[in-house]
């Protein structure tokens, strides 16, 4: 088995995937590409929750040419994602792109292959192989065995072509069959992973879906780069991704937030309060632990446990820090309040 740390190195824009380099976290837009506002617009957006690279999908030759007018606008590297069409891919390749999501067994085209894979050498741009068990080959059975024998189809034609900058997810949207495919996929290839649970659902059950299924795939020591695939705002993936990763002590200078459930004892309306303060947490990169508690009974010791925290009272709360009550704030000033000690720490 190849570990994450274990995986050949590859180069995407400015970031490095694979071997002992951090995951990375992608998502990708659910604007039209060739809106170039629309399209920075939300790409800026989701850099500052902490994405690391982007993807998006290139359509037709508009799409494609609208490439280098986004990079010039964004700080991490861009993703086109092509299907079938090597024109587009090579298009996209002169724009600037940072690397290809393509499966080269879908152009019938050698020669195009060969100039796209030329091209990608000379511009040291990686192709990710992106293999998913609803796009097995008509007549093939969906099981893992065959997934890998798909991606393998894949690779092939690249490294023949000595091309070795590959990048492979191998997707499904049932967890065992995607922890299957990824753990042979590890056993198989030395290229570094790309891990997700594909078409996971909305933001509620993709969520569940994608928290139980990353962890067991992560939990194996594998996967260079991850996308919580959710039919939501691609914002909502940024945060749960770096969630997860918090979670499974994988990703450093990310911070902690726990807050109560609320129930008849709270004084103060908690709900609202601890979802702006959640949303501030992701915005910041330092690894400290916020508590936002809504009364005296396990509020104090909570709060106490965390580097920051309040616990509620009749229309006020306690700050505390570092274990220390620093002092006693009105209900309406605890956002503001919270946010400056945030910044603070």
């Amino acid at each position: 088995m190849y570990l994450r740390n274990e995986t050949r190195v590859v180069k995407i824009g400015n970031r490095l995937l694979g071997g002992d380099n951090p995951i990375l976290i992608q998502s990708m837009t659910n604007t039209k590409t060739k809106d170039v506002d629309a399209t920075v617009n939300q790409i800026l957006d989701l850099e500052k929750l902490g994405c690391d690279i982007i993807r998006v999908a290139v359509l037709d030759k508009t799409d494609a040419y609208s490439i280098h007018k986004i990079k010039e606008r964004i700080h991490i590297p861009l993703v086109a994602d092509i299907h079938f069409d090597p024109e587009l891919a090579i298009i996209a390749i002169n724009e600037g792109i940072d690397k290809i999501r393509l499966n080269p067994g879908n152009i019938r085209d050698k020669d195009k292959i060969k100039e796209i894979v030329r091209l990608c050498k000379e511009k040291s741009i990686p192709i990710r192989i992106g293999v998913n068990a609803g796009s097995l080959p008509k007549g093939w059975e969906v099981n893992s065995d065959n997934m890998i024998k798909a991606a393998k189809s894949h690779i092939e034609i690249l490294e023949e072509l000595d091309f070795h900058d590959i990048v492979l997810s191998i997707k499904a949207s049932n967890i065992n069959l995607a922890y299957e495919a990824y753990k042979k996929a590890s056993e198989t290839f030395p290229y570094p992973l790309h891990v997700g649970i594909t078409e996971a659902g909305t933001s509620f059950k993709g969520l569940i879906t994608s928290s139980i299924g990353l962890d067991r795939i992560l939990s194996l020591g594998i996967g260079n780069t991850i996308r919580v695939s959710l039919t939501d705002d691609p914002r909502l993936e940024v945060k749960a991704a770096k969630d997860i990763l918090k979670e499974l002590g994988l990703i450093k200078n990310v911070p902690t937030l726990t807050s109560c459930p609320t129930c008849g004892r709270t004084q103060v309306d908690l709900i609202p309060i601890a979802k702006e303060v959640e949303e501030y947490l992701y915005t910041v990169n330092k690894d400290i632990h916020v508590a936002v508690m809504g009364c005296a009974v396990n509020g104090p010791g909570e709060a106490k446990e965390a580097d920051l925290g309040i616990a509620g009272g009749v229309g006020e709360a306690l700050i505390f820090k570092k274990g220390e009550i620093i002092r006693k704030i009105d209900e309406k000033n605890i956002i503001e309040e919270l946010k400056k000690e945030i910044d603070n720490m």
